[in-house]
C-alpha cells in the first residue's frame, strides 16, 4: 500500500511527500517535548488554576442521600472550583429519564470546563442552561443535547443510592483534607 502511495509521479506525489514530512516534523516535535518533560500529561495542557493539580486530584465531596454517604472525586477545572465555592449545599434532586438526578443550583457557575455530549454512570456534571448539577446513575444510550454537559467529578462508589423513584434530598459538602 505504502509503495503504491509513492509510485504516483508529479504534483500529486509532491503533495503527499509534503504531508508526510509535516507529519514527521510534528511527531518529532511532540517527542522532543515529551523527552524533556515539558508536556507530561493532558492535565498540564489545562489553564492554570488556583487549586494545584495535586489538590484537585484528591479533592472530594460527600453527598448525603437519605442514610447513605457517597463520596465523589472532583476534577481540576474552573467549573469545579466555582461549584466548590457554593458548598455546602442542601438540594432536592429530581429524577430525569430514570437515568439521573438533577437539582437547580443557587446561581450559574463557570462554563470554562470541557463540554461533552456523552456520560458514564457515576459522572457528576454541570448543565449550564439550568443551571443544574446532575448525577448519572444509569446509562440509557442517549446523547446529551446542546450545549452538552461539563464534568465536575465522578462518584467513587455507591452510585446506586441515586437509583430510587422520585426526588431525593441531598447534602453536598467538601471533604476537608487532613
Amino acid at each position: 500500500m505504502l509503495l503504491r502511495w509513492f509510485s504516483i509521479k508529479g504534483k500529486n506525489c509532491q503533495q503527499r511527500m509534503l504531508i508526510l514530512v509535516l507529519a514527521l516534523v510534528m511527531f518529532l516535535s511532540y517527542s522532543a517535548c515529551r523527552a524533556d518533560n515539558s508536556i507530561t500529561s493532558s492535565a498540564s495542557l489545562k489553564m492554570p488554576t488556583e487549586i494545584s493539580t495535586k489538590q484537585a486530584d484528591s479533592m472530594k465531596i460527600n453527598i448525603k442521600v437519605k442514610d447513605k454517604v457517597v463520596t465523589a472525586t472532583l476534577i481540576d477545572s474552573k467549573t469545579t472550583q466555582d461549584f466548590v465555592s457554593l458548598l455546602p449545599l442542601t438540594l432536592t434532586m429530581n429524577d430525569l429519564f430514570g437515568r439521573e438526578k438533577f437539582a437547580h443550583l443557587p446561581r450559574a457557575i463557570s462554563e470554562e470546563g470541557e463540554r461533552t455530549k456523552t456520560y458514564e454512570v457515576g459522572d457528576v456534571i454541570y448543565w449550564s442552561p439550568g443551571p443544574d448539577v446532575a448525577i448519572y446513575y444509569r446509562h440509557d444510550g442517549e446523547e446529551i443535547p446542546d450545549p452538552g454537559i461539563i464534568a465536575i467529578g465522578k462518584i467513587d462508589a455507591g452510585v446506586e443510592a441515586f437509583n430510587v423513584p422520585r426526588s431525593v434530598e441531598v447534602t453536598i459538602e467538601l471533604v476537608q483534607s487532613q
